[in-house]
């Protein structure tokens, strides 16, 4: 009887399947939620980056942020592929924040190849920042 690749209950993956379904599950968890980046790893995940990548400056204390990251968290999927979003969280990462002289937040940082292209302070409605990161894909 040919094997169906299935023994004790437990799928039997072999090779490419494997690393496959990995970067599936990979993916997946990626591309549901904002990614967060650090002081340092900010360079190489933002800055030379291959893709245009949207920063949010934000605290964990701050209401309008948790708003802001809740409109992230609903575009990510839209965006996956075409433009990176990123949360840097400002109390435990004050050297980036002050490198781009983040005075208030939410303030949401565009950038593409590894120069600013725009930078916004405060919420943004759900059909503006769609523009913004439009503009920032294309």
């Amino acid at each position: 009887m040919a094997s169906s690749g299935i023994t004790a209950g437990a799928w039997k993956l072999k090779g490419s399947n494997m690393s496959i379904l990995k970067s599936l599950f990979a993916a997946g968890s990626k591309t549901n939620k904002p990614l967060e980046t650090s002081d340092e790893n900010f360079e190489a995940d933002v800055l030379k980056s291959e893709l245009p990548a949207l920063v949010d400056f934000w605290s964990p204390t701050c209401a309008p942020c948790q708003v802001m990251g809740g409109l992230l968290r609903d575009v990510v999927p839209e965006y996956a592929g075409r433009v990176n979003i990123f949360k840097l969280n400002v109390a435990e990462n004050p050297k980036t924040a002050q490198m781009f002289k983040i005075r208030s937040i939410p303030t949401l940082v565009f950038i593409k190849n590894g120069r600013i292209m725009d930078q916004q302070v405060g919420l943004m409605q759900l059909n503006t920042l769609r523009q913004y990161l439009d503009k920032l894909a294309n």
